[in-house]
């Protein structure tokens, strides 16, 4: 594995840790980073295609009615209406979870939350398309809407969906080793019930679709947003009762997803039934508020948690109770609960779990996958939680957390293995660089630090939607005329894996990574790629290119040895030359070497162009709970923050001043990459605890669906962030490298709740933490 060395980094103010990586461990700016800033690169709502007709969704001003009868016949006669849909033109249902497919392109029978499409139009402009919707006539029945899951889950009388009783999508228990027995031998238990807010991703570029079907060929070619396009393949054949083989998607460049991208679509399903219909292209491309519409954003979390403590201040045993808002349909909602179980596990040492857990249907848009899926609700309760124990005990926070935190080697109770962890670094690196012993106890009243930490999953084990195997396939082809091309289907939505995958295919083959090329998302082009979610992408695309690559180098390699006259072992290739190996009294040196485009011609020649494939599907671990492999994964990454407040004692405005972070994301394959994820976590952390919530009336109505209402933290609200990439190579993952995304964003609300606890003596258990909760605190505080 080689000796670690420092190199300096002009892009960043951490340390970058090498294992004599060449192209790994480069911060290297995105490779579309150009074409981006300069606006050469198109995002799908920029493409135009010849007779392209546009498409706009009629939706529902009400959250819950029956659909007596639409009549559109008034649209169709609006000069420049070229067609119109309703459900009855689709009414197969769909889902990312098959066996819980419930949701339709359009409302089919009944809506069930505001804003759910009723009807689509394609007209020969936008303009048209609009006016076209006025005069849609929709006649409604209106039924009581539900928007409170606590509500909700009484109210047999009311169901959303005919077949769940009291409106439970699904319910799971888990019980690992012996909780009840634990908790009445703890030392010390905490009882707390905590709230986590119902917000959306809110990435800048809305969900677009252009699809064209070809009424010759029969063929569907469709531009789309979306996370994972071999889903919504599948489930475009299953709506459209099409074969796959005539169905094609390509995904131009995404402008952020978040897990919002992560499902189909409804401008995915009505532009390629219009186009059906019409014969020719049709675009639809949301508004904002179409967007929170459709949300598929975090749930909401009711959590009641129960936590018991030794004498010393080890963690006993943890009782979590989960009530999750779901909203109208399934969507993710099995696979978001189950993981709100497993993120109890981790990162520290619970030797006893009990897990309860329902996620009901509510009148509201539907929950989804949402940065950290499932680990930012838990974290929030349990990182509050672990600072009350230490209080208790005495502890510094910091202390308690050293206590319990997991390493390498750990398995939990529910089987989650994990092979590397550096947690206790992290802890240690970012308590150094914020002064957090120096500071926490010790600020004037108003002023305050805190700490929390998290980690995620990297590499997911397990398939949503198919029983693909394997779950990802790189391929490299080799030739004179473009070098080195790799295919594979993950999707890059702005985090950069294009960019971390031609580094990693490079680093192999021994070539720059300027010279290896991306073939851009195509079903009909790529490789398969099960998706983008989960942080599983720079792990699973890692070991299927590292497995291509290392295949082309053992054809390359007998050719460079026999330009160099050596054996095939005595060679090596780096800085894109193949060179022999000598070695003298045990020390290991560089001898003859031949360029590498000079030893691919000579293979050319003879065999022609070169092309290797690789593959990765992860093991699934046995023997585990309902649910329970929900959240398994090969590996994990982590993350401690250090949040420094200071709060406007007149106004209640909580004003985080600094965060330090220390990450344990194994080697960084681009540091510059690993630090942008942190600050874009914390970003999003901190809109969450602090700003953002949508606002639903009783009746269903969203009052906040715009950016305008819909609050979000700008870069004037941001603070000073010192990200750190702790020293660390996880030998399991490939190149050592792991997740640095999503484990960074669960520390970030509870660390500023801790702080907030610090500078002022309150704890509030309910997200998000607005000027006037804390101002009535310190209200209250006085008047006593």
């Amino acid at each position: 594995m080689g000796k670690m060395y420092e190199v300096s980094n002009k892009y960043n103010n951490y340390k970058e840790y090498q294992r004599e990586f060449t192209e790994v461990g480069r911060s290297i700016p995105r490779l579309d980073g150009p074409a981006k800033v300069t606006g050469k690169v198109q995002y799908t709502d920029d493409l135009v295609l010849p007779r392209m007709a546009y498409g706009k969704i009629l939706r529902s001003p009400h959250a819950h009615a029956n659909i007596k009868s639409i009549d559109y016949s008034e649209a169709l006669k609006l000069d420049g209406v070229l067609a119109v849909i309703t459900g009855e033109d689709c009414p197969i249902p769909y889902g990312i979870v098959p066996h819980n497919a419930n949701e339709h392109a359009l409302a089919v029978g009944k809506v069930r939350n505001w804003g759910e499409g009723v009807a689509a139009v394609a007209a020969l402009d936008e303009a048209t398309a609009e006016k076209a919707l006025e005069l849609i006539k929709v006649e409604y029945e209106v039924l009581e809407a539900i928007v409170d899951p606590r509500e909700a889950v009484k109210r047999d009388d009311l169901r959303i969906h005919e077949n769940h009783p009291n409106n439970i999508a699904y319910e799971g228990t888990q019980v690992y080793g012996d909780p009840e027995k634990a908790l009445a031998e703890s030392d010390f238990i905490i009882e707390k019930e905590f709230y986590s807010s119902y917000v959306n991703h809110g990435f800048i570029e809305t969900q677009s679709a252009i699809s064209d079907f070809d009424p010759n060929t029969g063929k569907l070619h469709m531009y789309a947003t979306c996370q994972v396009p071999h889903y919504t393949h599948q489930q475009l054949a299953k709506v459209l009762e099409m074969p796959m083989n005539k169905i094609r998607i390509t995904v131009p460049l995404i402008g952020g997803g978040f897990g919002g991208k992560g499902v189909a679509s409804q401008a995915d399903f009505c532009s390629a039934l219009l186009s059906r219909k019409i014969g020719k292209p049709v675009k639809i491309t949301y508004e904002r508020s179409e967007v929170f519409a459709t949300n598929n954003g975090r749930h909401p979390c009711y959590m009641k948690f129960k936590m018991g403590f030794d004498k010393d201040g080890k963690i006993t045993a943890v009782d979590f109770n989960n009530l999750m808002d779901g909203g109208a349909y399934s969507g993710w909602g099995i696979v978001v609960l189950f993981y709100t179980a497993s993120m109890v596990h981790i990162p520290y040492m619970v030797p006893n779990v009990k897990f309860d857990g329902k996620r009901v249907f509510t009148n509201k848009p539907t929950c989804g996958a949402h940065r950290g899926l499932g680990g930012v609700q838990p974290r929030f309760a349990m990182e509050q939680m672990l600072d009350e124990a230490a209080e208790h005990f005495g502890m510094s926070p910091y202390a308690i957390r050293k206590l319990n935190a997991v390493e390498s080697g750990y398995t939990a109770k529910s089987m989650m293995y994990v092979p590397h962890s550096e947690y206790k670094k992290c802890l240690d690196e970012a308590v150094e660089k914020s002064g957090f012993l120096e500071k926490q106890g010790k600020l004037p009243y108003g002023k305050g630090i805190g700490i929390s930490g998290g980690y995620y999953i990297s590499g997911t084990s397990y398939t949503l939607y198919l029983s693909y195997k394997p779950h990802t396939v790189a391929t490299i082809k080799i030739d004179e005329e473009n070098g080195v091309t790799l295919f594979c289907g993950a999707t890059d939505i702005g985090q950069g894996v294009d960019t971390v995958m031609a580094q990693m295919a490079a680093e192999t083959l021994g070539v720059k990574t300027e010279d290896v090329k991306i073939i851009p998302r195509d079903t009909e082009i790529s490789t398969f790629d099960l998706g983008t979610f989960a942080s599983r992408l720079t792990f699973a695309t890692g070991w299927a290119i590292r497995q291509a690559a290392e295949k082309i180098n053992a054809e390359l390699f007998p050719v460079a040895a026999s330009i160099l006259k050596c054996r095939g072992d005595e060679i090596a290739v780096k800085d894109g030359y193949f060179y022999s190996i000598y070695e003298r009294e045990g020390k290991k040196g560089r001898n003859r070497e031949v360029l590498w485009t000079d030893v691919v011609t000579m293979y050319i020649e003879s065999n022609g162009p070169l092309t290797c494939s690789g593959q990765f599907t992860p093991p699934r671990r046995k023997g585990i709970q309902q649910g329970g492999n929900i959240g398994h994964s090969p590996t994990f990454g982590f993350s401690a923050q250090v949040a420094e407040v200071d709060i406007d004692l007149e106004t209640g405005k909580v004003n985080v001043v600094k965060i330090t972070e220390a990450g344990d994301c194994g080697q960084p394959i681009n540091p510059m990459s690993v630090e942008g994820q942190v600050h874009g976590s914390i970003q999003m952390g901190l809109g969450q605890a602090l700003y953002e919530e949508m606002q639903i009336a009783p009746d269903g109505r969203f009052l906040n669906p715009s950016l305008h209402d819909y609050k979000m933290p700008t870069i004037r609200d941001m603070p000073k962030i010192d990200a750190n990439i702790v020293e660390a190579y996880d030998p399991s993952a490939p190149y050592g490298g792991k997740e640095s995304g999503e484990g960074p964003i669960q520390p970030t609300a509870p660390a500023i709740f801790n702080a907030v606890y610090d500078a002022i003596g309150v704890r509030f258990t309910e997200m998000p933490l607005t000027p006037e909760k804390v101002l009535n605190a310190i209200k209250a505080q006085k008047a006593k």
